[in-house]
């Protein structure tokens, strides 16, 4: 990986006038992606492999992974109905291996979220309807569930970035 990586190109705001409900969901979905591609920018590979918070073993790294497996699990597993199995093998059976870093190679764990971001936008497009529910694991599930479900998600996981990125060079804000 290059000293530090390019910064990425500045985030999208989603629409503040009347927008239809796909549109607003997707759309604060994309921003809270920039926003954590934003929060790796101009970092080194250690810097993004940095565990900043004792004694979490979260990293910024670590959270592009984990989001990652997080878009796999739910956009192609969830509502694709693929079989997916996860990107990486866990050391620890039943354990996720997104914060494992030591080993991880930076643009590999970025170009795997990148396409997994990819490939659920494209599985959202296929639906007509944010109605549309799936079956998954004894349990049923909306387009609008799932849009909604991880812009949580990121949102949560950003929060975590924001601190992780003060602690590695003091950077702040959006």
């Amino acid at each position: 990986m290059p000293d530090k990586p390019p910064a990425p190109t500045p985030r999208t705001d989603p629409p503040h006038a009347p927008a239809d409900e796909r549109t607003s969901l997707t759309a604060f979905l994309q921003y809270q992606r920039e926003t954590l591609a934003m929060k790796c920018a101009g970092l080194t590979a250690g810097q993004l492999k940095e565990r900043a918070v004792p004694p979490s073993d979260m990293s910024l790294l670590g959270l592009v992974r984990h989001l990652a497996e997080v878009e796999r699990s739910w956009f192609r597993n969830v509502l694709s109905g693929e079989a997916a199995g996860a990107n990486r093998k866990s050391r620890v059976p039943g354990d996720p291996a997104d914060f494992d870093v030591a080993d991880a190679d930076p643009d590999e764990a970025f170009e795997l979220w990148h396409a997994e971001c990819a490939r659920s936008r494209a599985i959202v497009d296929a639906f007509d309807s944010l109605d549309v529910t799936v079956d998954f694991r004894d349990d049923t599930y909306s387009v609008r569930y799932v849009l909604t479900h991880m812009i949580e998600e990121y949102a949560r996981h950003n929060g975590h970035a924001d601190l992780l990125r003060e602690r590695i060079d003091g950077a702040t804000g959006e």
